[in-house]
């Protein structure tokens, strides 16, 4: 495919980021953090916060971040799959 925005390397970076996270401290238990969220059923309103929160911080905290958008855009992952199952999609 020929993408006109690059969008898919950009997908490639985007996955190995995320691959990244699953190799921090806060991966390595059994449940992270999200998943007790989501079991709660704040998932939606924790990765609409997240995204808002990343979207603001872009180009203040650190300037302009790659890691940031990064952030936002698995968040937005999460929050695709959390549809996903609710509405038994995907």
């Amino acid at each position: 495919m020929n993408y006109k925005f690059n969008e898919g390397q950009l997908i490639q970076e985007l996955q190995a980021y995320i691959d990244e996270t699953y190799g921090e401290h806060y991966a390595s238990d059994k449940y992270q953090a999200t998943d007790v969220i989501i079991d709660s059923g704040h998932g939606e309103g924790f990765c609409m916060g997240n995204i808002m929160k990343y979207a603001k911080r872009y180009g203040n905290k650190e300037g302009k971040n790659k890691n940031d958008l990064f952030k936002i855009l698995h968040y937005a992952v999460i929050m695709l799959e959390i549809h996903n199952q609710e509405n038994n999609s995907g």
